[in-house]
Protein backbone atom coordinates (compact mmCIF):
# COMPACT_ATOMS: atom_id res chain seq x y z
CA UNK A 1 0.00 0.00 0.00
CA UNK A 2 1.49 3.12 -0.90
CA UNK A 3 0.96 5.98 1.63
CA UNK A 4 0.19 9.20 0.92
CA UNK A 5 1.82 12.20 2.36
CA UNK A 6 -0.97 13.61 4.49
CA UNK A 7 -1.68 10.07 6.05
CA UNK A 8 2.53 9.48 6.61
CA UNK A 9 2.59 12.32 8.40
CA UNK A 10 -0.39 11.28 10.64
CA UNK A 11 1.20 8.11 11.55
CA UNK A 12 4.28 10.00 12.93
CA UNK A 13 2.30 12.16 14.43
CA UNK A 14 1.03 9.45 16.30
CA UNK A 15 4.78 7.58 16.64
CA UNK A 16 6.08 11.08 18.24
CA UNK A 17 2.84 11.10 20.73
CA UNK A 18 3.19 7.11 22.32
CA UNK A 19 3.57 8.03 26.08
CA UNK A 20 1.88 10.79 25.93
CA UNK A 21 -1.37 11.46 28.20
CA UNK A 22 -3.89 11.59 26.24
CA UNK A 23 -6.13 13.58 28.20
CA UNK A 24 -3.55 16.17 28.20
CA UNK A 25 -2.50 18.27 25.36
CA UNK A 26 1.28 19.24 24.64
CA UNK A 27 1.63 22.65 25.25
CA UNK A 28 2.80 24.73 22.18
CA UNK A 29 6.40 24.79 21.41
CA UNK A 30 7.93 28.19 20.84
CA UNK A 31 10.65 29.07 18.72
CA UNK A 32 12.83 32.21 20.21
CA UNK A 33 16.07 32.61 18.65
CA UNK A 34 16.49 32.69 14.75
CA UNK A 35 19.95 33.40 14.39
CA UNK A 36 22.64 31.93 12.31
CA UNK A 37 25.12 31.28 15.17
CA UNK A 38 24.70 28.76 18.44
CA UNK A 39 22.58 29.75 21.19
CA UNK A 40 23.41 27.71 24.10
CA UNK A 41 22.24 27.60 27.35
CA UNK A 42 24.70 25.36 28.99
CA UNK A 43 22.65 23.94 31.51
CA UNK A 44 22.95 27.18 33.97
CA UNK A 45 20.18 29.24 35.15
CA UNK A 46 19.45 31.35 32.44
CA UNK A 47 16.29 32.99 33.24
CA UNK A 48 16.73 36.53 34.90
CA UNK A 49 14.90 36.99 38.28
CA UNK A 50 11.73 38.31 36.41
CA UNK A 51 11.55 35.29 34.32
CA UNK A 52 11.14 37.96 31.19
CA UNK A 53 14.91 37.40 29.49
CA UNK A 54 16.85 34.18 29.01
CA UNK A 55 21.13 34.76 29.05
CA UNK A 56 22.70 32.20 26.79
CA UNK A 57 26.69 32.38 24.50
CA UNK A 58 27.42 32.12 21.30
CA UNK A 59 30.29 29.38 21.50
CA UNK A 60 31.66 28.12 18.12
CA UNK A 61 31.26 24.30 16.99
CA UNK A 62 35.48 23.95 16.73
CA UNK A 63 36.41 26.50 19.68
CA UNK A 64 33.59 25.88 22.19
CA UNK A 65 33.34 28.30 24.85
CA UNK A 66 36.61 29.67 23.59
CA UNK A 67 35.93 30.42 20.58
CA UNK A 68 32.52 32.07 21.90
CA UNK A 69 32.68 35.97 20.41
CA UNK A 70 29.39 36.99 23.75
CA UNK A 71 26.95 36.38 25.86
CA UNK A 72 23.54 38.04 25.02
CA UNK A 73 20.09 37.63 26.37
CA UNK A 74 16.87 37.24 24.52
CA UNK A 75 13.22 38.42 25.87
CA UNK A 76 10.69 35.94 25.99
CA UNK A 77 7.94 38.12 25.52
CA UNK A 78 9.25 39.75 22.11
CA UNK A 79 12.44 37.75 20.96
CA UNK A 80 14.41 41.37 21.30
CA UNK A 81 17.92 40.13 21.72
CA UNK A 82 20.60 42.30 23.43
CA UNK A 83 24.65 42.12 24.29
CA UNK A 84 25.64 41.74 27.62
CA UNK A 85 29.48 41.17 26.95
CA UNK A 86 31.35 40.85 23.70
CA UNK A 87 34.83 39.90 23.63
CA UNK A 88 37.10 42.18 21.04
CA UNK A 89 38.52 40.35 18.30
CA UNK A 90 37.55 36.85 19.42
CA UNK A 91 39.11 34.00 17.90
CA UNK A 92 38.80 30.41 17.88
CA UNK A 93 40.93 29.80 20.27
CA UNK A 94 39.61 32.11 22.89
CA UNK A 95 39.77 33.89 24.91
CA UNK A 96 35.66 33.17 25.08
CA UNK A 97 33.16 34.43 27.29
CA UNK A 98 30.28 31.45 27.65
CA UNK A 99 28.46 29.36 30.15
CA UNK A 100 25.93 32.02 31.55
CA UNK A 101 23.80 31.94 34.71
CA UNK A 102 21.88 35.08 35.88
CA UNK A 103 21.34 35.92 39.83
CA UNK A 104 18.29 34.72 41.39
CA UNK A 105 17.29 38.35 42.73
CA UNK A 106 19.84 40.35 40.95
CA UNK A 107 19.71 42.03 37.19
CA UNK A 108 23.61 40.74 37.14
CA UNK A 109 25.30 37.47 35.13
CA UNK A 110 28.31 35.50 35.68
CA UNK A 111 30.18 33.55 33.20
CA UNK A 112 33.42 31.96 32.16
CA UNK A 113 36.28 34.40 30.46
CA UNK A 114 38.91 32.88 29.39
CA UNK A 115 42.76 35.07 29.97
CA UNK A 116 43.44 38.12 28.00
CA UNK A 117 46.41 36.64 26.75
CA UNK A 118 45.47 33.24 24.66
CA UNK A 119 46.93 32.71 21.33
CA UNK A 120 47.26 30.02 18.97
CA UNK A 121 50.05 28.59 20.72
CA UNK A 122 48.36 29.79 23.95
CA UNK A 123 44.88 28.65 23.45
CA UNK A 124 41.85 28.88 25.97
CA UNK A 125 41.97 26.22 28.90
CA UNK A 126 40.09 24.48 31.69
CA UNK A 127 42.59 25.35 33.91
CA UNK A 128 43.36 29.04 32.28
CA UNK A 129 39.63 31.33 32.84
CA UNK A 130 37.76 32.69 35.39
CA UNK A 131 34.41 34.06 36.85
CA UNK A 132 33.15 37.33 35.66
CA UNK A 133 29.88 39.47 36.47
CA UNK A 134 28.28 42.09 33.82
CA UNK A 135 25.28 43.68 35.29
CA UNK A 136 22.26 43.60 32.58
CA UNK A 137 21.84 47.23 32.71
CA UNK A 138 25.50 48.07 32.16
CA UNK A 139 26.37 45.37 29.34
CA UNK A 140 30.30 45.01 28.60
CA UNK A 141 31.44 46.64 32.18
CA UNK A 142 33.26 43.90 33.76
CA UNK A 143 33.54 43.05 37.37
CA UNK A 144 36.07 40.25 37.93
CA UNK A 145 34.45 37.32 40.29
CA UNK A 146 37.75 35.46 41.65
CA UNK A 147 40.88 36.50 41.87
CA UNK A 148 43.68 34.68 40.40
CA UNK A 149 47.68 34.13 41.40
CA UNK A 150 49.84 31.60 39.92
CA UNK A 151 53.18 33.11 41.36
CA UNK A 152 54.87 32.84 44.54
CA UNK A 153 53.82 33.53 47.34
CA UNK A 154 50.07 32.29 46.44
CA UNK A 155 47.72 34.44 47.88
CA UNK A 156 45.10 33.13 50.47
CA UNK A 157 41.35 33.60 48.90
CA UNK A 158 42.90 33.50 45.21
CA UNK A 159 42.70 30.31 43.21
CA UNK A 160 45.28 29.24 40.63
CA UNK A 161 43.48 27.81 37.96
CA UNK A 162 40.28 27.99 35.95
CA UNK A 163 36.69 28.36 36.98
CA UNK A 164 33.46 27.09 35.24
CA UNK A 165 29.70 26.64 35.30
CA UNK A 166 29.51 29.16 37.78
CA UNK A 167 26.14 28.74 40.05
CA UNK A 168 24.40 31.47 42.82
CA UNK A 169 23.28 30.10 45.70
CA UNK A 170 19.43 30.85 45.74
CA UNK A 171 20.10 32.89 48.52
CA UNK A 172 22.99 34.99 46.35
CA UNK A 173 25.49 34.76 48.90
CA UNK A 174 27.80 32.44 47.40
CA UNK A 175 29.09 31.45 44.07
CA UNK A 176 29.75 27.68 43.05
CA UNK A 177 31.47 26.14 40.44
CA UNK A 178 34.13 23.31 39.34
CA UNK A 179 38.13 23.71 39.34
CA UNK A 180 41.01 23.03 37.60
CA UNK A 181 44.23 23.95 39.12
CA UNK A 182 46.87 25.11 36.44
CA UNK A 183 49.92 24.73 38.97
CA UNK A 184 49.22 20.98 39.37
CA UNK A 185 48.95 20.92 35.71
CA UNK A 186 52.78 21.92 35.44
CA UNK A 187 53.02 19.19 37.88
CA UNK A 188 51.49 17.07 36.05
CA UNK A 189 53.62 17.57 32.65
CA UNK A 190 56.58 17.89 34.78
CA UNK A 191 56.26 14.11 36.42
CA UNK A 192 53.60 12.31 34.11
CA UNK A 193 51.29 11.64 37.16
CA UNK A 194 47.77 12.76 36.71
CA UNK A 195 47.35 15.81 38.61
CA UNK A 196 44.87 17.91 36.28
CA UNK A 197 42.15 17.02 38.37
CA UNK A 198 38.72 18.20 38.17
CA UNK A 199 37.68 19.44 41.72
CA UNK A 200 34.84 22.07 43.40
CA UNK A 201 35.41 25.21 44.52
CA UNK A 202 33.34 28.22 46.33
CA UNK A 203 33.62 31.84 46.83
CA UNK A 204 31.36 34.54 48.58
CA UNK A 205 31.41 38.26 49.27
CA UNK A 206 33.88 38.05 52.10
CA UNK A 207 36.11 40.51 50.78
CA UNK A 208 38.01 41.59 47.90
CA UNK A 209 41.14 39.78 47.09
CA UNK A 210 44.03 41.55 45.67
CA UNK A 211 47.16 40.11 43.92
CA UNK A 212 50.33 40.82 42.51
CA UNK A 213 49.79 41.33 38.42
CA UNK A 214 52.68 39.56 37.42
CA UNK A 215 52.91 36.32 35.58
CA UNK A 216 52.36 37.60 32.18
CA UNK A 217 49.29 38.92 32.49
CA UNK A 218 48.02 35.91 34.36
CA UNK A 219 47.01 37.12 37.89
CA UNK A 220 43.85 38.86 38.89
CA UNK A 221 42.40 40.48 42.09
CA UNK A 222 38.89 39.32 42.78
CA UNK A 223 35.88 40.85 44.28
CA UNK A 224 35.49 37.71 46.20
CA UNK A 225 37.30 35.16 48.16
CA UNK A 226 37.59 32.39 46.50
CA UNK A 227 38.73 28.35 48.32
CA UNK A 228 38.24 25.27 47.17
CA UNK A 229 35.98 22.36 49.33
CA UNK A 230 36.31 18.97 47.97
CA UNK A 231 39.57 17.14 48.11
CA UNK A 232 40.73 14.89 45.01
CA UNK A 233 43.84 12.28 44.77
CA UNK A 234 45.76 11.17 41.80
CA UNK A 235 44.73 7.25 42.71
CA UNK A 236 42.15 7.02 45.19
CA UNK A 237 42.69 3.59 47.47
CA UNK A 238 40.28 1.08 45.83
CA UNK A 239 37.14 0.51 48.10
CA UNK A 240 37.79 3.77 49.72
CA UNK A 241 35.87 7.13 49.20
CA UNK A 242 39.16 8.56 48.03
CA UNK A 243 38.41 10.66 44.79
CA UNK A 244 40.08 11.79 41.67
CA UNK A 245 37.41 14.10 40.13
CA UNK A 246 34.67 16.08 40.89
CA UNK A 247 32.00 17.63 39.06
CA UNK A 248 28.66 17.71 37.89
CA UNK A 249 28.02 20.17 41.23
CA UNK A 250 24.93 21.89 42.66
CA UNK A 251 24.26 23.95 45.96
CA UNK A 252 22.14 21.93 48.59
CA UNK A 253 18.59 23.83 49.08
CA UNK A 254 18.96 27.32 48.58
CA UNK A 255 22.71 27.19 49.58
CA UNK A 256 22.57 25.70 52.89
CA UNK A 257 20.16 22.63 54.41
CA UNK A 258 18.58 22.02 57.81
CA UNK A 259 20.81 19.03 59.71
CA UNK A 260 18.88 16.75 61.70
CA UNK A 261 20.11 18.84 64.85
CA UNK A 262 18.07 21.75 63.38
CA UNK A 263 21.52 23.89 62.43
CA UNK A 264 21.69 25.33 59.08
CA UNK A 265 24.27 23.68 57.05
CA UNK A 266 26.10 25.17 53.80
CA UNK A 267 26.58 22.58 51.32
CA UNK A 268 27.33 21.85 48.03
CA UNK A 269 26.58 18.36 46.30
CA UNK A 270 28.85 16.41 43.20
CA UNK A 271 29.58 13.30 41.85
CA UNK A 272 33.23 12.24 43.29
CA UNK A 273 35.03 9.64 40.84
CA UNK A 274 36.21 6.92 43.35
CA UNK A 275 37.63 3.14 42.52
CA UNK A 276 35.99 0.22 42.89
CA UNK A 277 37.44 -2.89 44.88
CA UNK A 278 38.17 -3.88 41.58
CA UNK A 279 40.15 -0.45 41.04
CA UNK A 280 37.53 0.38 38.33
CA UNK A 281 36.43 4.29 38.18
CA UNK A 282 32.82 4.83 39.59
CA UNK A 283 31.16 8.11 39.90
CA UNK A 284 29.19 8.20 42.99
CA UNK A 285 27.03 10.88 44.55
CA UNK A 286 28.92 13.73 47.41
CA UNK A 287 27.89 16.36 49.54
CA UNK A 288 30.82 18.89 50.58
CA UNK A 289 29.95 20.87 53.84
CA UNK A 290 31.10 23.80 54.41
CA UNK A 291 31.59 26.24 57.01
CA UNK A 292 30.41 29.71 57.05
CA UNK A 293 33.86 31.04 57.65
CA UNK A 294 36.33 30.05 54.58
CA UNK A 295 39.13 32.23 55.28
CA UNK A 296 40.50 29.66 57.91
CA UNK A 297 42.75 27.17 56.63
CA UNK A 298 42.27 23.54 57.93
CA UNK A 299 44.19 19.90 58.50
CA UNK A 300 45.37 19.02 54.87
CA UNK A 301 47.18 22.62 53.88
CA UNK A 302 46.97 26.16 53.34
CA UNK A 303 44.06 27.25 51.56
CA UNK A 304 46.36 28.83 48.46
CA UNK A 305 48.08 25.38 48.25
CA UNK A 306 51.63 25.37 47.65
CA UNK A 307 53.93 24.38 44.18
CA UNK A 308 53.22 20.52 44.68
CA UNK A 309 49.77 20.65 46.32
CA UNK A 310 46.27 21.83 45.35
CA UNK A 311 44.45 24.58 47.50
CA UNK A 312 42.95 22.93 50.15
CA UNK A 313 39.67 23.00 51.94
CA UNK A 314 38.90 25.34 54.70
CA UNK A 315 38.91 24.13 58.22
CA UNK A 316 35.78 22.27 59.34
CA UNK A 317 34.50 21.18 55.54
CA UNK A 318 33.25 17.84 55.22
CA UNK A 319 33.60 15.48 53.05
CA UNK A 320 30.85 12.69 52.91
CA UNK A 321 29.58 9.92 50.43
CA UNK A 322 26.12 9.46 50.02
CA UNK A 323 25.71 6.70 47.29
CA UNK A 324 27.12 3.35 47.27
CA UNK A 325 26.94 1.35 43.85
CA UNK A 326 30.33 0.77 42.97
CA UNK A 327 30.17 -2.95 44.06
CA UNK A 328 26.23 -3.36 42.43
CA UNK A 329 25.45 -5.18 39.30
CA UNK A 330 24.80 -1.33 37.88
CA UNK A 331 27.54 0.94 39.13
CA UNK A 332 27.75 4.63 38.93
CA UNK A 333 25.47 8.01 39.41
CA UNK A 334 25.19 10.52 36.84
CA UNK A 335 23.49 13.25 35.10
CA UNK A 336 24.13 17.16 36.92
CA UNK A 337 23.37 16.58 40.83
CA UNK A 338 19.71 18.85 41.31
CA UNK A 339 18.63 19.26 45.52
CA UNK A 340 15.46 21.11 45.69
CA UNK A 341 15.31 24.58 47.04
CA UNK A 342 14.15 23.22 50.83
CA UNK A 343 17.16 21.30 50.97
CA UNK A 344 15.32 17.87 51.37
CA UNK A 345 16.55 15.95 48.73
CA UNK A 346 19.04 15.55 46.06
CA UNK A 347 18.23 14.32 42.54
CA UNK A 348 20.52 12.18 40.41
CA UNK A 349 20.76 9.85 38.12
CA UNK A 350 21.80 6.00 38.15
CA UNK A 351 20.75 2.44 36.98
CA UNK A 352 17.76 0.59 37.94
CA UNK A 353 17.23 -2.80 38.20
CA UNK A 354 16.92 -3.46 34.55
CA UNK A 355 20.38 -1.02 33.91
CA UNK A 356 17.79 1.56 32.59
CA UNK A 357 19.00 4.88 33.98
CA UNK A 358 16.07 6.65 35.95
CA UNK A 359 16.12 9.22 38.69
CA UNK A 360 16.77 8.96 42.39
CA UNK A 361 16.50 10.90 45.51
CA UNK A 362 18.36 10.88 48.33
CA UNK A 363 18.30 13.07 51.49
CA UNK A 364 21.95 15.25 51.98
CA UNK A 365 21.81 13.30 55.56
CA UNK A 366 22.12 10.03 53.22
CA UNK A 367 20.25 7.49 53.85
CA UNK A 368 17.84 5.18 51.39
CA UNK A 369 17.29 6.39 47.99
CA UNK A 370 14.08 6.90 46.53
CA UNK A 371 13.86 5.61 42.72
CA UNK A 372 10.89 8.23 41.32
CA UNK A 373 11.00 7.34 37.67
CA UNK A 374 10.24 4.03 36.23
CA UNK A 375 11.13 5.23 32.44
CA UNK A 376 11.30 1.79 29.75
CA UNK A 377 13.95 4.10 27.68
CA UNK A 378 15.21 5.93 31.09
CA UNK A 379 15.96 8.77 31.70
CA UNK A 380 18.81 10.70 29.75
CA UNK A 381 19.67 14.05 32.01
CA UNK A 382 19.01 17.50 32.58
CA UNK A 383 16.81 17.38 36.14
CA UNK A 384 15.39 19.92 37.25
CA UNK A 385 13.13 21.04 40.29
CA UNK A 386 10.05 23.45 39.98
CA UNK A 387 10.37 26.51 42.24
CA UNK A 388 7.66 24.60 44.66
CA UNK A 389 9.53 21.24 45.06
CA UNK A 390 6.49 19.38 43.51
CA UNK A 391 7.84 18.05 40.17
CA UNK A 392 11.16 17.69 38.55
CA UNK A 393 11.25 18.22 34.77
CA UNK A 394 13.44 15.80 32.79
CA UNK A 395 15.22 14.57 29.71
CA UNK A 396 13.44 11.08 28.35
CA UNK A 397 13.12 10.09 24.41
CA UNK A 398 14.46 13.42 23.41
CA UNK A 399 11.18 14.96 24.69
CA UNK A 400 10.34 16.77 28.01
CA UNK A 401 9.04 15.11 30.94
CA UNK A 402 7.48 16.33 33.94
CA UNK A 403 7.07 14.58 37.05
CA UNK A 404 5.72 14.45 39.95
CA UNK A 405 6.77 13.88 43.61
CA UNK A 406 4.57 11.48 45.35
CA UNK A 407 3.43 7.76 46.14
CA UNK A 408 1.45 8.04 43.23
CA UNK A 409 1.73 5.05 40.87
CA UNK A 410 4.15 6.40 37.91
CA UNK A 411 1.96 6.23 35.14
CA UNK A 412 -0.19 8.83 36.91
CA UNK A 413 2.44 11.17 38.08
CA UNK A 414 4.68 12.00 35.30
CA UNK A 415 3.25 14.19 31.83
CA UNK A 416 5.36 15.06 28.31
CA UNK A 417 5.12 18.58 27.62
CA UNK A 418 6.84 17.94 24.30
CA UNK A 419 6.88 15.21 21.94
CA UNK A 420 8.99 12.10 21.54
CA UNK A 421 11.20 13.00 19.25
CA UNK A 422 14.54 11.65 17.16
CA UNK A 423 15.71 15.06 17.53
CA UNK A 424 17.92 16.15 20.12
CA UNK A 425 17.51 18.63 23.13
CA UNK A 426 19.23 20.06 25.94
CA UNK A 427 19.96 22.33 28.57
CA UNK A 428 16.37 22.14 30.03
CA UNK A 429 16.18 25.08 32.66
CA UNK A 430 12.72 26.57 34.53
CA UNK A 431 11.80 29.63 35.39
CA UNK A 432 11.32 30.75 38.93
CA UNK A 433 7.79 31.05 38.39
CA UNK A 434 7.05 27.82 37.40
CA UNK A 435 5.38 28.32 34.09
CA UNK A 436 8.03 28.49 31.38
CA UNK A 437 10.38 25.95 30.91
CA UNK A 438 13.52 26.29 27.85
CA UNK A 439 15.50 24.64 26.24
CA UNK A 440 18.05 24.01 23.38
CA UNK A 441 17.70 22.21 20.07
CA UNK A 442 19.74 22.30 16.89
CA UNK A 443 18.38 23.00 13.70
CA UNK A 444 18.85 24.57 10.07
CA UNK A 445 17.88 27.85 10.07
CA UNK A 446 15.73 29.40 6.97
CA UNK A 447 17.51 29.38 3.76
CA UNK A 448 21.08 28.35 5.73
CA UNK A 449 23.00 25.18 5.28
CA UNK A 450 24.57 24.94 8.70
CA UNK A 451 22.68 23.40 12.04
CA UNK A 452 22.88 25.91 14.86
CA UNK A 453 21.63 25.23 18.55
CA UNK A 454 18.37 27.82 19.07
CA UNK A 455 16.70 28.51 22.43
CA UNK A 456 12.65 27.14 22.29
CA UNK A 457 10.36 27.83 25.43
CA UNK A 458 7.05 25.35 25.83
CA UNK A 459 4.15 27.69 29.19
CA UNK A 460 2.56 25.22 31.23
CA UNK A 461 -0.09 25.17 33.63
Amino acid sequence: MKLTKSLFGAILLFITLIGCKSSDPLPKIVQLTHGTYNHDLDNNDNFSPDGKWLAYDTRTGIGGIGGSPSVERVNVETGKVEELFVVKDNRSWGPGAGAVSYHPTENRVIFIHGLAFCSEKNPYQQWKRTGTMVNDTQPNVPVQMDARDVTLPYTPGALRGGTHRHEWSKDGKWVGYTYNDAIMKVLEDSTGILWNLRTVAVSTKLKPVTVDHSGEGENLSGEYYSVVVVRVVPNPHPGSDEISNAASDSWVGTGSYVKQDGKKQVARAFLGKVRSKNNQPVDELFVADIPDSINVPGEFGPLEGTPSTFPMPPKGTVQRRLTFTAETAHPGCGGVVRSSSDGKWIAYMAADAKGKQQIFLISPDGGKSWKITEHPAGVQSCVRWSPDNRSVCYQSENSIVVCKISDEPFEKRFQRITPVSKEELSNIVWSADGKTIAFNRPIKAEGAKDVWKQIFYVKIK
